[in-house]
């Protein structure tokens, strides 16, 4: 008997050019590394990965990627700007795949290249949970203990609990315990994702993560804090890049 083909799962890391929070973010370095290159590495060290694509605007960013072992899609400037939303850029990226390789992608990976010390094992777990069909669509959380407030929209900007009430604090081994979504890593079913064209659909399942590797980087604050962790966070050896052999992936008359 015929064995079933295995599944193809494709990784895409969206990496404008532009960013007004921190200028080239995508290239900036992270330990010595540009965060496009280590969120590149992470998802070809994921054993259930088998495609590696970049979604970007960036003629440097696109060379980085390609060093890094990543194929490469160009984005069209109407997806490249402030208000294209990543959704809108996974879809242009699988179906660009799918044509050039004339195959069919079961699992898509939506992994963000602010999130610098995502782990390989992260990459992996969603990948799995929805490859095996243990979930529809997965994302990476961290426990979250702590006690939301938010500020009224009142001249006066008083304050309310959100995930409590204010008149009652429980112990924290009292308390629920609270899932932070990271903003690192994400999976879904492709058939799932074309019909919602949202990221989150059917039976979502939250992956915890050490919270201790939870920082994204929106301003040159984060971007200074990656820094400073990175010689206690990253490993002392960290894996070769692989031979840049991957191609350029065309754009032109892939499906809508």
């Amino acid at each position: 008997m015929t064995s079933a083909a295995p599944r193809r799962v494709l990784a895409v890391i969206p990496a404008r050019g532009g960013s007004k929070g921190v200028p080239a973010k995508n290239l900036a370095e992270v330990g010595g590394v540009p965060l496009v290159t280590r969120a590149v590495r992470a998802c070809l060290a994921a054993p259930t990965v088998t495609d590696v694509v970049v979604s970007t605007d960036s003629p440097a960013i696109a060379g980085t990627a390609r060093a890094a072992g990543a194929a490469v899609v160009p984005r069209p400037a109407a997806l490249s700007g402030d208000t294209a939303s990543s959704e809108s850029a996974l879809l242009h990226a699988l179906d660009a795949f799918e044509e050039l390789h004339d195959t069919e992608v079961h699992v898509l990976l939506l992994v963000q290249c602010t999130s610098p010390f995502l782990e390989p094992a992260d990459v992996e777990a969603v990948a799995a949970a929805v490859a095996t069909g243990a979930a529809d669509s997965a994302l990476t959380v961290a426990p979250f203990h702590g006690f939301l407030w938010r500020r009224e929209d009142t001249p006066e900007g008083f304050g309310h609990g959100v995930n409590h009430d204010r008149a009652t604090r429980p112990r924290r081994q009292d308390r629920p315990l609270d899932l932070l979504e990271t903003g690192a890593a994400y999976a879904m079913d492709v058939p799932g994702f074309r019909t919602a064209r949202h990221r989150f659909f059917g039976r979502t399942l939250p992956v915890p993560t050490d919270p201790a590797r939870v920082l994204e980087i929106d301003d040159p604050h984060d971007l200074a804090r990656a820094r400073a962790l990175a010689p206690l966070l990253d490993p002392p050896h960290p894996t070769p890049l692989p031979a840049p052999s991957a191609p350029c992936v065309p754009t032109e008359g892939h499906r809508s």
